[in-house]
Parts: structure tokens; C-alpha cells; sequence
């Protein structure tokens, strides 16, 4: 069993422990552990006994070792003495320093007090200060907001705002003057976005008023580039076959840098309209910018389009002023497109364009009434051609305006038309139906240049006064054809897409004029009783049906490239060849009803007493007749017509001849008559036979024949089939008979007057 502890022997331990500390502080420690252990465990009075028992020991220590040191220890006492005293007089001065230093510690104490508070003042100081500053750097930056709205420095403005409201109020958040602040920033923004408005709009109202003067320009700019293009087709023939805006003509024209926008007569700046979307994108209103932007471009859009316009002015301003105002507009919003996509797109501008063309069209066409001139018209055409091409420059469409085109086209064709039918009927009512006199070398090559006509002498052998076979009228529509004809190209000058509409048209236009206009002329006039004026528009028509075929050659080679190929038909070539049958029937009337009249002028004896001796009258006036008009009214015409009218004529006399005899009225003919027919009848031959053509004898045969049978001996023979076909094949199987009965009645009333007697 483990011996009991004596409690005390720890506390003597504990007090060792406590005196032999080597320092202070670790005295102080010890002896409060130790003070502090024996209070909890109710030992403190042990700790007192410890402590006192501790200082006796150490005491009777002393007292022995003075004992046994006695001397020494006299010594050491008043040694220590001595210190003592000195330690008396140090610890006086200690307290008197002491009193000193708390006199001073006190004193700094509240120099400390007053540093402390004046640091702190300083503190608010420098906090009120650096708070001043950055409100005083607000104001500023509001104040220089302001400024550049002033200065139109929009955009900057907004920038400044945005550092203001981003960085330097949230420096001063605990501020009145920081909330105050950013109540203002939405009209300040506002102002701003007002502000930039303004200046767009005043912009817009810029280019609106310049948007006819820039197409104006345009226009000029394009006409130099059509100037330059034929310039190059002068000097290389291969450059015609490229067309204006065609990739060729563009690489070629690269030389000369021009832009419409900015030159040293326009500058259009769009930095108002780019600043106005940047700061409007920058408020987060971008969509709403573009929407109203659309809208403001459709009501200017609008403003340009006039109500009405004029198309009676000969230089055509309405229309000039039109284009050029919506070229103007088109190429701001082209320009627009490429330098702010985000802003116009190509369904907007294409909507606006669209919409433009289509009134445009609309008020051309209410105009188109006033034009009753070609030559407007073809201006018309040409200012419409230079806006199109202009515009197919700046990559718009523009089949609506060439599909419009063929609407003028039209109408120039009828207004062509109208005119050249209206000259063509005056040349063909003026004409004197009279082959053409020339009268020098001059007039001669004037003529022929500007007819279809092949002469059939040189120039050499040629002798002046000459006649021309046709009339004057001929040359005169000559020439009206070739005007006609190069003034429908005309149209296709410059830029027209539809070749094969002109070809066409003209061919077409060309048909009715010359059959309306010429031909139906000529054929009302076959009515007339003047065989010269029948003759000349015989010849005139032989010369019109030359022309139509050179005419369609013509027409051939005048075809674009891009039409088909194959021959052209002119319909009126088959009107004038047919009405040229017209003509010679009429002629053959003419002369026909001439041969009528004079043959009813025959007065036959049939039963004369004694035999005649000349021909008759009315004969030597028949062959008078033919002769002279062959000679002067039908010498002009060709010799196949010329021998064909012989024909005709004899054919028709021998019958109108035949047909005396044969009239019921004639009862009984006797020798004599006979003789008198066959006398004529041989006058007759005589003169055919001076046209050294055999074939018009034919025309008598049947005329001599008959005559012949009247004449025979045997008469009789005639009702013998073979020797009739062999003798009188003829003669008229009704005809031959009836006047033999009249022959021989004459015969029987002789002698039954004989018998009488």
C-alpha cells in the first residue's frame, strides 16, 4: 500500500521552487501558481507556515553564519549601510526623475491627445477634400457632356456620359449628388439621341434637296462614259460588241476614277448618319432607329415624286428632273447599303426602288398622251435609256423600265408611222405621174444614190435633159423609206434590250405603210381614164416591187446579232407584183376602150356598088393610134408589157372587127364590102408586121381566115371537115357559116333582081 504524501513537503518543494526562480518574473509566476493552487485546494494557511518556515531557516542561516562572521558581517552591515544610504539617495532621485517623467508623460500625453485629434480632423479634411474633387470630376464630365453636345460631338458626348455613369459616380455612390446624377443620365441621353436626330434629319433634308443634282451628275458622268466607250469602239472595232456596264467597258474605264459622292462638286458626308446609328445602337435602340429611318426614307420618297408631270416640253425638264431626283435618292441608298448593312438592308432598298420605277412608269405613261412628235419621243426614250443605264451601273434592276421601253417603242412606232404615212399619201397625191426629168450630172447622182434603181446606161453615156423611167414620187419615198428605217433604229441607239422587237416592228410597220400608204394609193388611181398616168404608175410599181426586194435585204443585213437569222418577207413585195397584173388590165381597158370608140367610127357599105381604094378612116386612125402610144404613153414600159399590150389590143380589135360583119343589122354582104374589110384587114397586118413580131399575127388569123372564106371560090369546101381544119381552122364554127349565108343571100338577092328585070 503506497505511503501517504505529506501535503506540506509539496508546499516547501513549491516554495524552494519559487525563491530559486532565476528571474523575476518567472518569481511572480511561480508564486502566483502556488498562491493560486493552495486558495483552491483550502491549503493557503499551509502555504503561509511554508513560506514563514522557510524565512526562519533562512533567517537562523544568516544568524549563524553572523555568528560564526562576525566581524565580516559588521563590515558587510555597514557596507550594505552605506549602499543602503545610497540606495536611499538613488531611489530619491529615481522618484524625483519619476515625478519628472510623469510631469513630461502627462504633458505628451496630451500632445498626443491634441496630435490624435488633429490627425483626425485631417483625416476629415483630406475625406471632405478628396470628396469635393471627385463631385467637382462628376461636374466636370457633366458640364463637358453638355460641352460637346454643344461642339455636335454627339457620339463623344455619349462616351463621356457612359464613363461618368460607369467609373467615376460609383466613386461617390455614398453622395446626394451621384443619385442625383444618375436620375439625370436618361435625359441626358435622351438629349443626346434628340440632339443627333436633329442633326440627321438636317442631313436627310441635305441630301433630299441635292438628291437631283447628284443624279444630274450621275447622268453626266455616265454620258462621259458612253463618249469614252465609243471612243475606244473607234479605234478598236472589237470593243463594239461590248456594251456599257458590260465587264469589258468597266475594266476599260478604270483608268478614270470618279466617285458621284464625293468629288469637287458633291461631297455627301454620312458621318451624321453613321454617328446617329452608332449612338443610337449604343443606347440599345438600334431597332427602333432603323424602323424610323425606313419610314422617313419612304415619306422622302414620297416628297420626291410629283403628282404629275409634262411630257409637251421639248427639252423634257419634268422628266429630266424626275430621273435625276430619284438616281439621286437610289444611289444614297445604295451608297447607304454598302456602308452601314446594318442599318438598309437589300429588301428595304429594293422595296424603295421597286416603288420608285412603278410610279415613275405611271406618271410617264398618264404624260405619254402629250407626245405627238417622234423626235420627243426618241428624246423621251434617251433620258429614260441614260437613267436606266446609270442606274444598271449602281447594280439595281431595271427590267421593269426596259419592259417599259417597249411601251415607247410602241408608241414611237406609231408615231412613225402616223407621220411618214401621212408624207408618203401627200408625195403620192403631188405626184405628176410623169417620168422624172434630170436635168445635170447632180441631179442624176442625187436620185440614183437615194433610189433602188439600177440604170441601164453608165454614167458616161449618159446626155442631159434625160427622163428617168419613174415619176418623182418614187425617189421622194425612196428616201422617206431610208429615213423611216434608220429612225427606227435610232430608237435602239444608246440602250434598248429587245432587237428583235424593233426588227419586227419595223417589218411589219414598213408592210403597212407601203401597202396602205403606196400601194392602195396607186391602185385608187388606176381608176383614172389617162392611160399615161395608168402607164407611169404601172412603171412605178414595177420599181417599188425592185425596192421591196432590195428593201428586205436591207433589212437583213440591218438585224442585231441577237435576232434569228433567216430571210425577211415583205408582204407588200407579193401587193405590188399583183397590182401590177391590176395595172396592165387597166391599161389593157384603156386601150381596149380607145379601140372600141374607134372601131364604132367604121362605116362599111357591106353592100357597096363599087370597089374602095384606101383603107378605111377609122383603120389608118387604129394603127395611128397604136403606134403613137407605143412610141410616147407605153414607151417607158418593158418590152414584155409593151409586146403583151400589142397582143391584147390586136386580139381585141380582130374581134371587134369580126364582130361588123356578124352584127344582126348586117343582112347581105356583098364583094365589095368583103373587099373593103379585107383591104383593111390587110392595112392592119401591114402594121403588125412593121412590129417584127410574128407572134401578133396570130391575133389576125382568125379575122383573115374569115375573110378568106368569104372570098373562096368554093365556099362550099368550108363544110368539109378536113379541108376546114386544113383552110379554116380558125374560123369560128358558128361565125362561118352565118356569114357565109349573108354572103350568099347577097348573091341570091342579085338574082332574083336579075330575074325580075
Amino acid at each position: 500500500m503506497p505511503a501517504v504524501v505529506d501535503p506540506r513537503s509539496d508546499l516547501n518543494f513549491a516554495v524552494q521552487q519559487i525563491v530559486l526562480s532565476p528571474s523575476e518574473n518567472e518569481f511572480f509566476d511561480q508564486l502566483i501558481t502556488a498562491v493560486g493552487d493552495a486558495s483552491r485546494d483550502g491549503r493557503g494557511h499551509q502555504l503561509l507556515q511554508s513560506l514563514a518556515q522557510y524565512s526562519d531557516d533562512r533567517e537562523f542561516e544568516i544568524e549563524a553564519m553572523c555568528n560564526s562572521n562576525h566581524q565580516e558581517f559588521t563590515s558587510s552591515v555597514n557596507q550594505l549601510l552605506k549602499v543602503r544610504q545610497a540606495t536611499v539617495n538613488l531611489t530619491s532621485e529615481i522618484l524625483g526623475l519619476n515625478e519628472s517623467i510623469q510631469s513630461s508623460t502627462e504633458t505628451l500625453a496630451r500632445h498626443k491627445k491634441a496630435l490624435v485629434e488633429s490627425r483626425g480632423v485631417r483625416r476629415n479634411i483630406d475625406g471632405a477634400t478628396q470628396a469635393l474633387h471627385d463631385c467637382l470630376e462628376v461636374l466636370s464630365l457633366a458640364n463637358q457632356v453638355h460641352d460637346l453636345l454643344g461642339k455636335k460631338s454627339h457620339y463623344a458626348a455619349l462616351r463621356t456620359l457612359d464613363e461618368l455613369q460607369n467609373v467615376h459616380l460609383r466613386e461617390v455612390t455614398q453622395y446626394k449628388i451621384a443619385e442625383m446624377m444618375q436620375k439625370s443620365a436618361p435625359a441626358t441621353k435622351r438629349m443626346i439621341a434628340e440632339a443627333v436626330m436633329t442633326d440627321l434629319n438636317t442631313w436627310l433634308f441635305r441630301v433630299r434637296e441635292i438628291s437631283q443634282f447628284l443624279g444630274e451628275f450621275a447622268f453626266y458622268n455616265l454620258e462621259q462614259r458612253r463618249n469614252r466607250q465609243k471612243e475606244r469602239a473607234e479605234k478598236y472595232e472589237y470593243l463594239n460588241s461590248f456594251k456599257l456596264n458590260s465587264a469589258i467597258e468597266q475594266v476599260s474605264d478604270e483608268i478614270v476614277e470618279f466617285d458621284v459622292l464625293d468629288n469637287d462638286d458633291i461631297q455627301v458626308d454620312f458621318t451624321p448618319l453613321f454617328e446617329c446609328l452608332h449612338i443610337h445602337s449604343a443606347l440599345g435602340q438600334h431597332e427602333k432607329f432603323r424602323s424610323d429611318y425606313a419610314a422617313t426614307r419612304r415619306q422622302q420618297k414620297e416628297l420626291l415624286l410629283p403628282p404629275s408631270i409634262s411630257l409637251a416640253d421639248p427639252e423634257g425638264s419634268d422628266l429630266s428632273e424626275l430621273l435625276e431626283g430619284i438616281a439621286g435618292f437610289a444611289i444614297v441608298e445604295k451608297a447607304t447599303l454598302k456602308k452601314a448593312p446594318e442599318l438598309r438592308s437589300m429588301a428595304d432598298v429594293d422595296e424603295l426602288w421597286d416603288s420608285m420605277c412603278q410610279s415613275a412608269i405611271v406618271l410617264i405613261s398618264k404624260a405619254l398622251h402629250e407626245v405627238d412628235n417622234a423626235e420627243l419621243l426618241l428624246k423621251i426614250k434617251g433620258v429614260i435609256a441614260l437613267f436606266i443605264q446609270t442606274m444598271e451601273s449602281w447594280d439595281y434592276p431595271v427590267g421593269a423600265l426596259d419592259g417599259f421601253l417597249l411601251t415607247l417603242f410602241g408608241k414611237y412606232a406609231e408615231l412613225l408611222k402616223r407621220r411618214f404615212g401621212d408624207d408618203f399619201q401627200e408625195i403620192v397625191a403631188t405626184d405628176d405621174y410623169m417620168p422624172m426629168p434630170i436635168n445635170n450630172l447632180d441631179e442624176y447622182d442625187k436620185v440614183v444614190n437615194v433610189s433602188w434603181y439600177t440604170p441601164a446606161k453608165t454614167r458616161d453615156q449618159l446626155r442631159f435633159p434625160c427622163v428617168l423611167p419613174f415619176s418623182q414620187m418614187y425617189p421622194l419615198c425612196c428616201i422617206d423609206i431610208r429615213n423611216f428605217l434608220n429612225q427606227f433604229y435610232f430608237f435602239a441607239d444608246d440602250h434598248f434590250q429587245h432587237p428583235r422587237v424593233i426588227d419586227d416592228t419595223l417589218r411589219q410597220s414598213l408592210d403597212e405603210l407601203l401597202l396602205e400608204n403606196v400601194c392602195q394609193s396607186l391602185v385608187e388611181r388606176l381608176s383614172s381614164q389617162y392611160l399615161g398616168q395608168i402607164v407611169q404608175i404601172l412603171i412605178n410599181l414595177e420599181h417599188f416591187e425592185t425596192a421591196c426586194g432590195e428593201l428586205e435585204q436591207l433589212l437583213v443585213d440591218a438585224r442585231s446579232s441577237s435576232s434569228s437569222g433567216g430571210n425577211v418577207t415583205l408582204n407588200v413585195t407579193e401587193a405590188f407584183r399583183s397590182n401590177k397584173k391590176t395595172a396592165e388590165k387597166r391599161i389593157f381597158e384603156l386601150v381596149n376602150s380607145k379601140i372600141d370608140d374607134l372601131i364604132e367610127t367604121a362605116e362599111y357599105d357591106w353592100t357597096a356598088r363599087t370597089l374602095e381604094k384606101e383603107p378605111s378612116n377609122y383603120m389608118q386612125t387604129l394603127t395611128q393610134y397604136l403606134s403613137n402610144i407605143m412610141n410616147t404613153v407605153l414607151l417607158g414600159l418593158p418590152t414584155e408589157i409593151k409586146e403583151l399590150i400589142y397582143f391584147d389590143a390586136l386580139s381585141h380589135a380582130a374581134n371587134k372587127i369580126l364582130s361588123l360583119p356578124l352584127s344582126p343589122e348586117v343582112k347581105r354582104i356583098n364583094p365589095n364590102g368583103v373587099a373593103a374589110l379585107a383591104k383593111d384587114v390587110q392595112y392592119l397586118s401591114d402594121f403588125v408586121d412593121t412590129l417584127r413580131n410574128p407572134v401578133l399575127q396570130q391575133n389576125l388569123e382568125e379575122l383573115q381566115q374569115t375573110i378568106a372564106l368569104m372570098q373562096a371560090e368554093k365556099s362550099d369546101e368550108y363544110y368539109d371537115v378536113s379541108t376546114r381544119n386544113k383552110k379554116y381552122g380558125r374560123v369560128d364554127a358558128l361565125n362561118g357559116p352565118l356569114l357565109l349565108e349573108k354572103y350568099n343571100s347577097d348573091q341570091l338577092y342579085h338574082l332574083l333582081v336579075a330575074r325580075t328585070n
